[in-house]
């Protein structure tokens, strides 16, 4: 297929008019259009305003989408075990994969290719099944939970590790390597020592297997996770395993400097998600310090019930324009750095190479935009419109790994309308009462 556009090849590479030829699931050439396109003029040619590299959401909830907009304006542990475990808690194997398959579907109409996903306790196949089905890329975990959990939700330690063992021999790696597996405590707060501990022996026993948890995201969490320990939340996992190249910890807004250095040390990938954190009143990540050590910074919009958007276009904005207000500094959280973290700091995160540019002989994840828009015009800086004005709507063509799952605005891998109707069936019928009081009994 035969792409051309003015082609956003990275944070650094622009070409006005520009081509990209893809050949199977890679990239096989990207230039001036002049040059490149008269090469391959007999292959299927396809033109947007601009192309660019499909963005990567560093921690998504896919399956949270079904509660959109029924926890606004409430506190982190309150929208938890008020709202959110009792959601997860209520839904049956069918209406979870009816909520992954929202999720991805947003995704795809908004130019996400590939997602840190962090599941439930229960029902996990189906998520994976809905992610290989419609044709993203994830690194997906069945999240886990013994200890301060609701009792639907309240798993034996070994024989959740022993489900999470099950998911990672029949999923990490499935559907021509698009789908990874990651072991995914959902946090300190719900899980014992032995489980996160356990958690590392697993991610260790298989190649490319990640480790993908919250951290530091709410000052009540650290205090809990202090009295439970001892430490403060990212020395308590750095003592139980969960640091590395090979883990991605989501949030990390309340962190002090020697809690700064593990991370750096270690090679840590931390998700910066700005929207959740902002709606949450968390706090505000010291994310230009991240990357001023070092320290590879993705970029996740985090949950539909907490967003409530999962258009990373809108998280960029939001994470710029977060960074400049926090150091009170213009100059911070750059276009060129945000773009960054939405692409190729995704990427390194997710743990998938040759992923997160434009470039001959990478991966085929690519999205295109219309610009035939009035906030596009003038278009002075395309790397500024994508970072401060575009939005997801804006999306006309996606592909991943070399195939079209969305062409001309319309999304081609699977019946959009019967997933919105489904869902707004679940969605709305949804009784979530007698999983709210089981949860409110074990509120930290």
């Amino acid at each position: 297929m035969l792409l051309t556009g003015t082609v956003v090849a990275d944070s650094e590479t622009v070409i006005a008019d520009g081509a990209v030829v893809v050949s199977g699931s890679r990239i096989e050439a990207v230039g001036e259009r002049s040059t490149v396109a008269p090469q391959y003029a007999d292959h299927e040619h396809q033109s947007y305003d601009v192309l660019l590299p499909g963005l990567v959401g560093g921690h998504i909830h896919s399956v949270q989408s079904l509660g959109r907009g029924i926890a606004d304006d409430t506190e982190l542990l309150d929208w938890l075990f008020d709202y959110i475990l009792p959601m997860e808690a209520s839904l049956s194997a069918e209406e979870m994969a009816i909520a992954a398959k929202l999720g991805y579907l947003e995704m795809i109409e908004s130019g996400t290719t590939t997602c840190v996903d962090h599941l439930s306790v229960a029902h996990a196949d189906e998520a994976f099944e809905a992610a290989g089905e419609i044709g993203i890329r994830g690194v997906l975990g069945k999240v886990l939970m013994d200890q301060r959990s609701p009792d639907d939700l309240l798993e034996d330690t070994q024989a959740a590790l022993d489900e999470s063992e099950r998911l990672i021999r029949q999923y990490h790696g499935s559907f021509d390597d698009r789908i990874r597996y990651a072991v995914t405590p959902r946090f300190a707060v719900s899980c014992s020592e032995e489980c996160l501990r356990g958690a590392r022996e697993l991610a260790d026993a298989y190649d490319g297997v990640r480790i993908h948890t919250h951290a530091s995201e709410n000052r009540s969490e650290i205090e809990t996770v202090e009295a439970d320990t001892g430490m403060r939340n990212i020395h308590w996992l750095d003592e139980v395993g969960l640091t590395g190249e090979d883990v991605v910890l989501a949030h990390c807004v309340w962190t002090d400097e020697s809690e700064r250095e593990v991370l750096a040390e270690t090679g840590t990938h931390v998700t910066h998600c700005p929207s959740s954190n902002m709606k949450l009143a968390s706090g505000v990540a010291p994310v230009w310090d991240y990357l001023d050590r070092g320290i590879n910074v993705a970029l996740g919009n985090d949950g539909p019930p907490c967003n409530n958007t999962l258009d990373a276009f809108t998280e960029m904005r939001q994470a710029s324009l977060l960074g400049k207000v926090d150091r009170l500094d213009p100059t911070a959280t750059p276009a060129s750095d945000i773009f960054e973290m939405a692409t190729i700091n995704g990427a390194r995160a997710a743990g998938f190479d040759e992923l997160g540019a434009i470039r001959e002989g990478w991966r085929a994840d690519i999205v295109g935009l219309s610009t035939d828009l009035t906030r596009a015009t003038p278009l002075h800086d395309v790397l500024s419109h994508l970072v401060f004005a575009a939005h997801g709507d804006d999306v006309r063509f996606t592909m991943v790994d070399g195939t079209v799952l969305q062409e001309g605005g319309e999304v081609t891998a699977i019946d959009a309308e019967a997933v919105r109707r489904e869902a707004s069936e679940v969605g709305l019928g949804m009784d979530l009462e007698d999983a709210r009081r089981s949860a409110r009994q074990h509120k930290p």
